[in-house]
Order: structure tokens, then sequence, then C-alpha cells
């Protein structure tokens, strides 16, 4: 069970269907921290192709609603555990003697509400302000939603699967930060306590900064895991490597601080097979870091190099990826098995970034990056692929990556062997 190899067999995932949530990410989409608006009902349609593509695959995909309403409805600690939790989340305002009797009422309530109920209140986190309508001599509500957890269909992120179990990571933005305690609490009792590690509460770690590698694995430091997050990831006991390449995920230099497409070290660098990695050789080669190298049950820091060195060091070859095609999500694709991927359509994403003005002539021009032309190809190009001997399937994911995130961003993968 567990991860120790990012390019073994793919058994197991956790995905989230997005749903009302998304909705209201849609009215101020980079308030809630994605790249460009997208139509929900396509983006539905795209994640229920990457589940059937998956299990197609032979992958046993797990829905996360699912997964909390049948714990829900048969374990009676975890139903207790979560409407505490549900409790402490939905807020009542209004006059004090009023808002007092609706705490008191929803706590008596709450056990009539069915799991799916709970789940909905869980990740929208409604608060409610009762007035008196004084023409009618009545109460009303007005309803409000604090920070829908909009980005919980990105699964990776919450945590992060090693050879020894889950490590729950602490979201570093205010728009995630609810997100880890809801998964990681699942997954305690999914797979037992002691297969769950806690990242401190001074740290941030996220799941698209981990790749495991067999002997050695990677994780990126930036924008939202720190080195402190690093850190208790290494020390977790969650992790088997001899070494661990701690390294600094790096930007263009046109990049702007709301243009997110380095926020993890996913977004620019994958394992495809066990020889093949995919990435920016551009950022690569921007990407310093520290070896900590295994000593009895520690880790000691070590040598500095850039990623891309570490990688060529290691015996991989190395897919370079346009600046166009990196920006359109070509290195979040999800390994399925070793020389077998599914990636993205980034030729489609591409259009949607031109369509938006994300991407445009002038950025281009100013940094030194040329734009395709409509019958270039991108990512993945087949006599590319062949050369490094990667199989792939190809799945439109235009809309949902308008959060900014592909396959791999999409899914929390359990199990590998």
């Amino acid at each position: 069970m567990f991860i120790r190899k990012e390019w073994e067999n793919l058994r197991s995932v956790v995905i989230h269907r997005p749903g009302i949530e998304i909705d209201y990410a849609m009215l101020a989409p980079r308030a809630f921290l994605f790249e460009r608006p997208f139509n929900k009902e396509k983006a539905i349609r795209e994640h229920v192709e990457l589940e059937e593509k998956l299990r197609e695959n032979g992958v046993n995909v797990r829905l996360l609603r699912e997964m909390f309403n049948s714990q829900a409805s048969t374990n009676r600690v975890f139903r207790t555990a979560m409407e505490e939790k549900v409790k402490e989340r939905v807020v009542f305002y209004g006059e004090l003697d009023d808002s007092k009797r609706l705490v008191n009422d929803f706590s008596k309530n709450i056990s009539y509400l069915d799991s799916d109920t709970l789940f909905n209140l869980m990740i929208l986190e409604p608060s409610i302000d009762v007035r008196m309508d004084e023409s009618n001599n009545m109460q009303y509500p007005k309803i409000f939603s604090n920070i829908p957890l909009a980005n919980l269909y990105f699964m990776r992120d919450q945590q992060a699967t090693g050879s020894n179990g889950i490590i729950s990571g602490r979201m570093k933005l205010p728009q995630r930060r609810a997100e880890p305690p809801i998964t990681g609490f699942i997954m305690e009792h999914i797979i037992g306590r002691k297969h769950v590690s806690k990242i401190s509460e001074n740290a941030f770690f996220e799941g698209g900064d981990y790749i495991p590698c067999g002997e050695f694995g990677l994780i990126g430091t930036g924008p939202r895991t720190d080195i402190q997050g690093a850190k208790d990831a290494i020390a977790s006991g969650m992790l088997a490597h001899d070494e661990i390449f701690v390294l600094e995920n790096p930007k263009y230099d046109f990049m702007v601080d709301d243009l997110l497409n380095n926020m993890h070290l996913d977004t620019y660098f994958n394992i495809a097979s066990d020889g093949v990695a995919i990435c920016s050789t551009r950022l690569a080669k921007k990407a310093w870091g520290q070896v900590y190298e295994r000593d009895g049950e520690n880790y000691t820091p070590g040598r500095k190099m850039v990623l891309y060195d570490y990688m060529v060091e290691k015996g991989f070859s190395i897919l370079d990826l346009s600046v166009v095609e990196q920006l359109s999500y070509s290195s979040n694709f999800l390994t399925l098995s070793n020389g077998k991927i599914l990636c993205v359509d980034s030729s489609k994403v591409f259009r949607k970034l031109l369509k938006n003005n994300i991407i445009n002539r002038e950025i281009a021009s100013k940094s030194s990056f040329d734009l395709p032309g409509s019958d270039d190809p991108m990512f993945p190009v087949p006599e590319k692929m062949r050369q490094f001997g990667i199989d792939y399937i190809t799945i439109d994911l235009e809309e949902l990556t308008g959060g900014y995130g592909g396959a791999h961003c999409m899914t929390m993968a359990l199990e590998r062997s």
C-alpha cells in the first residue's frame, strides 16, 4: 500500500467532483485562486471523463463525497466528530438571544441531517444572519458563505502519499486552509491514524510539491510549501528515501505575483517513467536546492545543486517543454504506469489562455518565448513521445484547468505497486 515511486502502477486514487462550491468561484475567479472563469457544466463532464479513463486503466477511483457519506452512515464516532466540525463552521449572527437560540436549535437538529447535507455544509461554510421583519413581526434569514472550498477538486494538494502513509498538509492561503483538516480526518478513519502524519502549525506543506522517486524524493518549496514544511515532511516518518532533494521552485522573469503556474513542483516538472522526466528545462535549470541524506532515522543536509543537474546525475533523460506548453499544464500529467501517462490536450488549453488574454504576444515578446502557430504541434507530440518511450492518453480538461491544474493536481494518488 501507499507510494514509493511515481512511475509504479497506479492502483487507487481519491477525487472530488466539483459541486455547488464552484458557482461561488465563478463570481470572482482570481479571488478564489482560479486562473480564469470556466463553464461548470462542461467541467463536470470533463471530470466524469477523467474518472472513466482512470477506471478503464485499472485504477480504483474513490470519490471524496462518497467516502465521507459511507463513513458518516456506518461509523458513529466519525459521524459525531463531523457533526462537531460542522457546528464549528456554521456561524449564526443577529440579536444575542436569538443567535444563541438558533445555535442551540441547530445543535439539536443536526443529528437529523443526512450525510450529504453535512458534507455540503462543511465545504460551503455558511453563515446565517437572522433579522426581524417588524412589519410582519417575523424573523428572516440572510445566508452568507465564508470561504466555500472551491479548490477542493484539486485533491493532490491537501496531502502527500509516501511509502509509509500520508502527510496531511497545511495550506498557506486562507482560501484553502480548511481543506487538509477535512481530508486528513477522513483518511485517518479510512487507513488509520498511525498512517497519517500532520504538518506542524508553524509550517506549510502541499502535496503538489512532493514527487517520490524510489531511492530519492523531490520536495519543492516556494509560494505554497516552505522550508519548514519540507523539513516536517522529511521528519514525518511517512517517507523512506535514501535522500531527498529540497529545491526552491523558480519563476520565469515575466511572472507576476498572481500568475501561479509555478506554485508547485508538479506545475513545471513531473516523472513519466523510470528514467524520463518531463519538464520546463528553462525552470529546472534555475531550481536550486539541497540534498538531504539519510543518516539512520534522520536526514542531514548535504550538497547543493540545481534540479536539472540532479536528475541527470540520477540517470534521467529530460523531455523539454516550451514555455507555452508548461503554461498550458503539460507537466501536470498523471503517470498511470512506467512509461504511460494521462495528460491534457495542451493545444486546447493554450487557446483558452489566448482567449482570456493570459498569454499574449506582448508577454511573449517581452519574455523571449514564441507563441505556436495554429499548425504547430504541442505536447504531447507523438514523435517526441516515441523518442522517449512514453505512451500517453490525452484527455480534454480545458475547462477544469481554469482552476490552475491538470490531471496530477486533480487526483490524490493513494496506492501504487
